[in-house]
């Protein structure tokens, strides 16, 4: 394709972060991130693993520096480590880093593949080591194996952070210990507030968990402090002293951090989602199947003319969620 310009949105805000959700189908099913009967996209609708290359490579000479693979869960599609190995050609020639987050299922079975394809880091979900726990979050997940796919992923060499969603009345209580056994281990340990992201079975106020207060606990636990370190996503960083652990805060309820926006989503459906808040999006795939050699720019150019400045997260009684979408189809 021909060279295209700078990826800029409307807001002057430069665009060098790519999330592609491979699937929306995942083993587990997380309470607050879908309901129990989901139902998934045909695979037929899905874009094919040379598609998401394509789009992958033509935004990476647009100026994207970073790719994070997400799902759903993204080690549930077989090819999911050749397109690793697709996009991990980049690494050094315009892409900065691959990365993936993963809910650790399949972690122990593809860490080593991960690490020979390109990815250096991954982000685990992980909201309870209690496997009662655990088991009720996800439904019926083994937090066995997810324990069992982080310890493959370090023997690997793969550098771990651990994302853990607050949720009042469930797991509050293990967040503290969750820490010092990221300290332990030598992992980051990332917070995040419930988001209002499709129908589910349950109401997210009755676990909405305000990050503030969950960070006044711990730091009078640990000493916690400031740190200017930025991945390219949304959180806020402290340093637990004496210690590599960095301690992540992502709060889209609380504390708004759409100035610095920097990335879009592109869902395995070929839909470009230009915020996490809203339900618009620009079909990428019907521009990359077109006879037209320019529409897959003149597609990713429209979707920048229409990112919003900011999401409209709000979490209420009987209030309807923020999109229609579940986080599954545009991932974490």
């Amino acid at each position: 394709m021909a060279a295209a310009s700078a990826l800029i949105d409307a807001h002057g805000r430069a665009i060098q972060y790519l999330r592609i959700s491979v699937t929306d189908r995942c083993d587990l099913r997380c309470r607050y991130c879908m309901s129990e009967d989901m139902r998934f996209l045909p695979r037929s609708e899905l874009l094919s693993l040379d598609e998401l290359a394509l789009i992958a490579d033509r935004f990476i000479a647009r100026g994207v520096r970073k790719i994070r693979l997400t799902g759903g869960e993204p080690l549930v599609r077989s090819d999911t480590i050749e397109l690793v190995r697709r996009v991990g050609r980049h690494l050094g020639q315009g892409l900065d880093e691959v990365t993936l987050t993963t809910n650790g299922t399949r972690l122990a079975e593809h860490a080593a593949a991960l690490r020979d394809a390109g990815v250096r880091r991954v982000n685990v979900s992980l909201d309870s080591r209690d496997p009662e726990v655990f088991r009720h979050v996800t439904r019926h997940g083994d937090v066995v194996k997810v324990l069992a796919g982080i310890a493959a992923a370090q023997d690997a060499g793969l550098a771990v952070k651990l994302n853990m969603v607050a949720l009042k009345g469930l797991n509050e209580g293990e967040v503290a210990p969750m820490l010092a056994w990221a300290v332990e281990r030598g992992m980051d340990l990332t917070l995040i507030e419930t988001m209002p992201l499709g129908q589910i079975d349950e109401d997210r106020v009755d676990r909405f968990l305000p990050l503030g207060g969950v960070l006044a606990d711990l730091r009078d636990r640990f000493d916690l402090v400031p740190d200017t370190h930025r991945t390219g996503g949304p959180a806020r960083y402290w340093r637990v002293a004496g210690s590599d652990t960095r301690l992540g805060l992502i709060t889209p309820l609380t504390a708004n951090f759409c100035d610095g926006c920097n990335r879009v989503r592109l869902a395995t459906d070929g839909k470009l989602y230009m915020c996490l808040g809203h339900d618009e999006g620009v079909d990428l795939k019907a521009a990359l199947r077109s006879s037209e050699s320019l529409a897959l720019d003149a597609a990713i150019d429209d979707s920048l003319r229409r990112k919003p400045a900011r999401h409209d997260f709000r979490i209420a009684a009987g209030a309807a969620p923020a999109t229609r979408r579940h986080m599954s189809v545009t991932g974490g």
